[in-house]
């Protein structure tokens, strides 16, 4: 099929990580066949030059949630402007789809794509139905869950539900990962996150990892901290007597993935999504203040599969300790982890959204 001659569809999604990198492994997929690009906010530029080849408009917006009548009032006019450049930005374009990935500036473009009656699917990551996803639901033809117990779909759009699997990049499935030596001397754990999780992380884990180097244990630490605090995070540790590597949001986590045996992480989808493919097992720890705290929902549901280990931010200095104690001591249980993560693979959701695409389209 020749290039002109290719349908075009736009991929609608948020600004955050979490967002951003389901998108980009879309785009990846229908680039060949279709004429494809990506609309986010401002936020996601940071993500998004990072990548080759992907085409993006930035198209702002706002959310109105919350309970501060200013910052709603100025919600409502920000997403109006939104809604009139997302209807002059399709007019132009002509997409013969829109996919929305969540978060709020994925909002105007579905809502403008409904005004044209072009077709609209959306996808939902995590296991609580975001509120973009909520609002746009009764005008989609699907929604795309992660994962078959997500809450917050009435009983009457419970029809529109398509069970995908969690969107990841190709190099997750290629990455080849080394094998888990019970017997080594020090165990490496990865420390991965958002801005957020940064600071807990880094205020938290020195004082803990020397309770570990009293009791004669260590650890080869792989983590990824902001780039204001590298530096004092490097002190404490070149003093704690630690190996360790520390790493900025804008380097690859593949090479650090390859080389660790546990991870210690906040508890966005496309985080354990990626640990539990690559057989990662981890110590997830929710945001407190993650909406409708969709990230204690994510990480709760892996932990019931034996995946992981799940503490709240509060008691992150009285049970991480212990946890790691026992992992360093009990090495056999990582193995344990890593056989149940095997009965999770998302190799093949790219394939049946694309062939969901097919039938939308009708080619």
């Amino acid at each position: 099929m020749e290039k002109n001659k290719k349908k075009k569809i736009i991929i609608a999604t948020g600004g955050t990580g979490g967002h951003i990198i389901p998108a980009v492994s879309l785009f990846e997929t229908l680039k060949s066949d279709y004429d494809t690009e990506i609309t986010t906010d401002k936020r996601g530029i940071k993500y998004l030059k990072n990548f080759n080849n992907i085409k993006f408009n930035v198209i702002n917006s706002n959310q109105i949630f919350g309970k501060n009548l200013i910052k709603k009032i100025i919600g409502f006019i920000t997403i109006f402007f939104s809604l009139l450049k997302s209807l002059i930005f399709l007019a132009k374009s002509k997409p013969a789809l829109v996919v929305g990935m969540g978060g709020y500036s994925s909002f105007s473009i579905c809502l403008a794509a409904y005004f044209y009656r072009i077709p609209i699917l959306i996808y939902e990551i995590n296991l609580v139905l975001g509120k973009t996803n909520k609002f746009l639901l009764p005008l989609v033809k699907k929604i795309l869950v992660s994962n078959q117990n997500i809450k917050g779909i009435k009983d009457k759009y419970k029809k529109k539900i398509f069970f995908s699997g969690y969107y990841l990049r190709k190099e997750i499935f290629e990455l080849k990962k080394d094998e888990l030596e019970t017997q080594k001397k020090k165990l490496s754990i990865l420390v991965i996150g958002g801005s957020q999780s940064a600071k807990i992380f880094s205020e938290a884990l020195p004082s803990i990892l020397m309770q570990c180097r009293k009791a004669n244990i260590k650890f080869k630490i792989f983590q990824q901290c902001s780039e204001d605090n590298i530096e004092k995070l490097r002190k404490k540790y070149h003093e704690l007597d630690y190996d360790f590597e520390l790493f900025t949001y804008s380097e690859s986590l593949s090479k650090y993935y390859k080389q660790s045996d546990i991870a210690l992480t906040r508890s966005g989808a496309s985080s354990l999504a990626e640990l539990v493919n690559l057989r990662i097992p981890f110590i997830a720890i929710p945001l407190p203040s993650s909406v409708d705290n969709h990230q204690f929902e994510n990480a709760s549901y892996f932990e019931k599969k034996g995946y992981c280990f799940l503490i709240e931010e509060r008691f992150i200095n009285d049970k991480l300790y212990k946890i790691l104690k026992d992992l360093n001591l009990n090495r056999n249980r990582l193995l344990e982890m890593k056989k149940k993560m095997e009965n999770h693979s998302d190799k093949e959701t790219l394939a049946s959204v694309e062939k969901l695409i097919k039938e939308t389209l009708n080619v």
